[in-house]
């Protein structure tokens, strides 16, 4: 906290890093789907991977780079016209998710501090918006993982072991 009882925003190149952190695992799980699993949809309605990466893809780049410079959103949706195919899909979620980075690396500790407009009309601190976007890529994210499972799928472990080997390693409740 500083002295007006506010929590100041981070620095920006732990913005960033966390932001490649972030991106890194993602892009693990999706390297896992198999190129023919790439647009099954689990149930009517639901996103596929590939809507899955496209979205991520595009509300980073056309939402939230977008309001953090103070603009409205241009998000153009998550379908397959904007990227198909794997290596299309990985390389379009890529491009856009670079373009976003290039945006915040330009943003100064004064613009985190600003207050931009998000598509839903709220005003939130620069800096605070940029966070809600890890916390939407990460839930999405969950999603890649849970239809893969469906699939019988392996997927990466998020930190390095799996649940039975933290089990395994773990002391029983008493």
């Amino acid at each position: 906290m500083n002295d007006r009882g506010r929590t100041p925003p981070p620095e920006l190149e732990d913005i960033l890093g966390q932001y490649a952190s972030v991106r890194r695992r993602t892009r693990a799980v999706a390297d896992c789907i198999p190129e023919i699993r790439l647009e099954y949809a689990p149930g009517p309605g639901r996103f596929t991977p590939g809507d899955i990466l496209r979205h991520i893809g595009a509300a980073e780049r056309w939402m939230w780079a977008e309001n953090v410079r103070l603009r409205p959103s241009r998000y153009p949706g998550h379908g397959p016209e904007l990227a198909a195919g794997k290596a299309g899909v990985i390389g379009y979620l890529a491009r856009m998710q670079d373009e976003t980075a290039e945006i915040i690396s330009g943003l100064t500790p004064s613009d985190l501090e600003r207050r931009c407009k998000t598509v839903g009309g709220a005003e939130i601190t620069v800096w605070k918006w940029i966070r809600l976007m890890f916390e939407h890529q990460i839930h999405h994210r969950g999603q890649l993982y849970e239809i893969l499972g469906g699939l019988e799928v392996a997927t990466p472990p998020l930190y390095g072991l799996q649940e039975p080997e933290v089990r395994a390693r773990s002391l029983a409740l008493e």
